[in-house]
């Protein structure tokens, strides 16, 4: 049997946190995985298509000139275009095993089904190449090596292109053998693990080189953000296991 993890990727007319932020594009690509060795379950991960599936939407207000700054959708593309809902529709049709993107919990924000798995390939990449230069998708794109069709995997900031490089990038991520598809999923529900600290003294620093008591006082003293801790209790117990 043939699992189906749908990469997706929505250009918005704004933040997750801001007011009546809409999808004004949503784009998806299939990565398709099949079993090649029954007696270990070793599977093989292929991209579906040649391109992306992508469809333009109407926000149902104007998009911001910040924002059109980022992805240059204007209302005119989306004003005949039909409602985010709508093509949400198609997206969660067929039997999907689970959903990704590249920092899935902005996608997350828009669409989101019960009890579907959830792949974050920003989350992924952090552990398989923490020293990658940048943990973007265009940047691992060229890390590891993915030649792609220029008209399929360009410009940057569509929602076609985008799920098309991410869905490459996760394929090569799960062919690699490093991790397991189980692995992925299970890392993308905990945090993102930083390979260096980026604030305070310690910023550029890696994570694993700092003092175990600094790591200590982020984790039980600081006011830092859920995943600062995360990261800090990460390595504590690292630590511990040793």
């Amino acid at each position: 049997m043939t699992s189906i993890i749908r990469v997706v990727d929505f250009e918005t007319s704004g933040l997750p946190e801001q007011e009546g932020a809409a999808i004004c594009e949503a784009g998806w690509c299939d990565v398709l995985g099949d079993v090649i060795d029954d007696t270990t379950g070793l599977m093989h991960w292929r991209v579906d298509a040649d391109r992306a599936t992508s469809y333009l939407c109407n926000p149902g207000h104007p998009i911001p000139p910040e924002i059109r700054a980022i992805h240059h959708i204007s209302d005119k593309d989306v004003a005949g275009a039909p409602a985010p809902i709508e093509i949400l529709q198609k997206l969660s049709a067929g039997e999907v095993s689970a959903f990704a993107a590249h920092v899935a919990k902005f996608e997350r924000a828009f669409f989101d089904l019960n009890d579907a798995r959830w792949i974050c390939t920003y989350k992924v990449a952090l552990r398989l190449y923490p020293d990658a230069p940048s943990h973007s998708n265009q940047a691992l794109r060229y890390l590891c090596g993915l030649e792609l069709d220029p008209d399929a995997a360009m410009p940057p900031h569509r929602a076609g292109p985008d799920a098309f490089v991410t869905a490459h990038l996760l394929a090569h991520m799960l062919n690699d053998g490093r991790a397991s598809f189980d692995d992925m999923v299970h890392w993308s529900s905990g945090p993102a693990l930083l390979s260096k600290v980026t604030f305070g003294k310690h910023k550029g620093s890696k994570w694993e080189d700092l003092p175990t008591d600094y790591l200590e006082w982020l984790l039980y003293k600081s006011d830092m953000d859920a995943d600062t801790k995360a990261n800090a209790k990460h390595h504590i117990l690292k630590r511990q296991k040793k």
